[in-house]
């Protein structure tokens, strides 16, 4: 039940957040079991929700565990509403959502399948007509990746499972013997395919990689009875407790890094279908408590699925393609010389992302540039962006890069990046301590003659050419003086650590940058707002954001929901707002073939509409530990770009879903006559027609 609405926010509902994220990642499970979807891309979905739970078990089960034990103070601190019974909560949910996993896979993906002319093997017996291709890819294959470990409970700790890596746990007799031995056997999908397409059409068999192995235990253990084979997997804790105050925060990742694939299990996951005694003794020798064990299924590691073969060809396997729409004016002249004379608005993936190289790669090439300046948090494996910095500076221009090493499952790749650059001579800045910096902008300096240009690339999403095929973003590309100068503000900032104010400058009247104004200037926006709603003027937030949780913000929402605010809110993941609390607010989440990733935020202002775009989602994190930048959209063109694109969110009735207040997805449906609206299609036919707008 919903409490009901005072005149005031103080202790007002929120939902626990990683009941919350159970919620979304349920809503990407669903999307397998649609019809409509195709079928590959609904076993695509299968692949990220099993990605998703993999690493909620390493970010967020540690803390959940920790938390059960320490009382909701812990959860108070922190901003999360109090739940002595969180841990319990969670373990329910995601039990109940691995048995829809299974049926959807069993009732659905696999008979869909089947109807295909594919046949995926899923726990019966290879047919006979099979073998031999099975057993000279084992004895060629297969053999030479497998590690044959054998437990001895005497000797403790003498076995290692590697996180979140796939294993056999096999009960063995030799012959002549009454005691059954245990053996782990690693299952090598790091090294070869998961699945093995067999020859033959009509139907096309695949095979498991785990079911090759099965098959040929007796191999493995000649001399011995073979008692049973059960699947089994350990999660350990991701999370990285640094030092904030170390001088060498790169030798402390480093460090780290390899730590975190050696953390405390925080989810055992194991085949039903193992003895109990089994069970006892396994979870004993590897020190895996009650609460962290999880009854799984045959086969682990499903995010594999993405790698599932595509034997046959024909419609209703894949999405059509949307090929990326050009920016005519755009292509055939400099992009710093056209953002000199007009803002450029571009929208990812609907339109190239071509730009965006081009705008590194020009800048890096142009003989008048003479500094560069980027934000780098989480980049591609082989970044050509980071590649047009090495030729920057080895062009002979500054080029100054602030590398975040905190950048979750992305320290690795940016220390690689980091150290490439240094070589180079790029100028490296490090992650500020006590701070992350999530801020996606680059700033570009040139030179003729007398006259410094600059420009600026503001972005809601990372520069990584490879998420930015499936990710929704934004990206402004702009000359304003005022911009672009609180930009050079802001670096000069993350260089010396010195308040803006040192230097006689008033801190970022444009921009909003978390631990400066955003907050406040976000607060100002909405009591504005708050305000006209109270003068009888028309009042309307619409914001659309990855995640929502930061209590402060969602008593804000209240209160203006209250005063008549129309407030519009979509969601993809995380959101702690209780529906239904305060009037006047609507909840809607999107799940589709793009990630929806892009943060918009318009206020109404009596009829003088602001509009933000920017990488900061309102969670505790963004808000208060991060440096993060919204900026604002400026001309007519380029706000009705944004207005049309949050309309047709809005209007989604085939993907969308409005959150009710027990945090349930509760699908939109068209209204009888009214015609279907998808909102990724209808964005791309919006800006593929966007081709006849010039930018000149």
């Amino acid at each position: 039940m919903i409490p009901s609405a005072e005149n005031h926010t103080a202790n007002a509902p929120l939902f626990d957040r990683d009941l919350s994220w159970l919620s979304f990642n349920y809503r990407v499970l669903l999307m397998a079991a649609e019809e409509r979807v195709p079928l590959y891309e609904r076993i695509n979905f299968l692949s990220i929700f099993s990605s998703n739970l993999d690493e909620f078990f390493r970010v967020r089960m540690p803390a959940i565990l920790a938390m059960s034990q320490v009382g909701p103070a812990k959860r108070l601190k922190d901003g999360d509403a109090p739940d002595t019974a969180i841990l319990e909560k969670v373990r329910q949910k995601v039990r109940l959502q691995q048995e829809t996993y299974g049926q959807i896979l069993t009732k659905n993906i696999l008979p869909g399948l089947r109807e295909k002319g594919i046949h995926l093997y899923y726990g019966e017996p290879l047919h006979p007509e099979h073998a031999e291709t099975v057993t000279d890819y084992f004895l060629t294959k297969v053999l030479s990746y497998l590690q044959v470990l054998w437990i001895n409970f005497d000797k403790p700790g003498k076995v290692f499972l590697e996180n979140n890596a796939l294993y056999f746990a096999v009960s063995v007799t030799s012959d002549g013997a009454d005691t059954p031995r245990y053996v782990i056997v690693n299952i090598p999908t790091g090294d070869l395919p998961r699945f093995l397409a067999l020859p033959g059409q009509s139907p096309a068999y695949i095979a498991w990689l785990d079911d090759v192995i099965r098959e040929h235990l007796p191999y493995i253990f000649p001399h011995h009875t073979i008692n049973g084979c059960y699947s089994v997997k350990i999660t350990r804790d991701a999370e990285m407790d640094l030092d904030e105050l170390s001088s060498d925060m790169l030798a402390q990742v480093e460090k780290m890094i390899l730590h975190r694939e050696i953390g405390l299990p925080t989810r055992f996951l194991y085949d039903p279908s193992m003895p109990a005694d089994m069970l006892e003794l396994l979870a004993a020798y590897f020190e895996v408590l009650p609460e962290e064990r999880v009854a799984g299924g045959r086969y682990h590691n499903l995010k594999d699925f993405n790698s599932l073969p595509m034997p046959v060809s024909g419609p209703g396997l894949k999405y059509p393609s949307f090929p990326p729409a050009n920016v005519p004016g755009l292509d055939h002249a400099p992009i710093l010389d056209k953002v000199l004379q007009q803002d450029v608005l571009l929208h990812l993936p609907y339109q190239r992302y071509h730009y965006i190289l081009r705008f590194f790669n020009e800048a890096a090439i142009d003989p008048d540039v003479k500094e560069i300046y980027v934000t780098l948090y989480r980049v591609a494996s082989g970044s050509q962006i980071v590649n047009a910095l090495i030729s920057a500076a080895r062009n002979g221009k500054k080029v100054t890069v602030l590398v975040e090493l905190k950048a979750r499952f992305d320290e690795a790749n940016n220390i690689h990046w980091a150290k490439r650059m240094k070589d180079a001579g790029v100028k490296i800045i490090y992650s500020i301590p006590g701070l992350k910096v999530h801020a996606k902008i680059a700033l570009v300096k040139r030179k003729r003659g007398l006259t410094w240009d600059h420009v600026g690339l503001m972005a809601t999403g990372n520069f990584n050419e490879s998420t930015a095929r499936f990710y929704t973003d934004h990206v402004l590309l702009t000359a304003s003086q005022t911009m672009t100068q609180e930009m050079e503000l802001l670096f000069l900032y993350l260089q010396t650590r010195q308040q803006p104010q040192a230097y006689g400058f008033i801190p970022f009247k444009e921009l909003l940058v978390a631990q400066f104004n955003l907050v406040d200037r976000f607060r100002d926006m909405i009591d504005r707002e708050i305000r006209h709603a109270q003068a009888g003027k028309p009042a309307a937030i619409t914001i659309k954001l990855n995640n929502l949780q930061e209590r402060a913000m969602i008593e804000k929402l209240y209160e203006a929901g209250r005063a008549g605010v129309l407030v519009e809110l979509i969601v993809r993941g995380i959101c702690c707002l209780v529906p239904g609390y305060a009037p006047n607010i609507t909840l809607r989440r999107i799940v589709d073939r793009y990630l929806e990733h892009a943060r918009i935020f318009v206020f109404h202002n009596d009829g003088a509409e602001e509009i933000y775009l920017g990488s900061a989602d309102w969670m505790n994190r963004n808000l208060h530990r991060r440096i993060e930048v919204c900026f604002p959209i400026y001309g007519d063109a380029l706000k009705q770009q944004v207005k049309t694109i949050l309309a047709l969110q809005l209007a989604d009735n085939t993907n969308a879903v409005i959150l009710d207040n027990e945090m349930n997805n509760m699908p939109v449906t068209p209204a009888p006559g009214e015609p279907e609206v998808n909102a990724q299609s209808g964005i791309y036919n919006y800006v593929k027609n966007l081709q006849t707008i010039q930018y000149a």
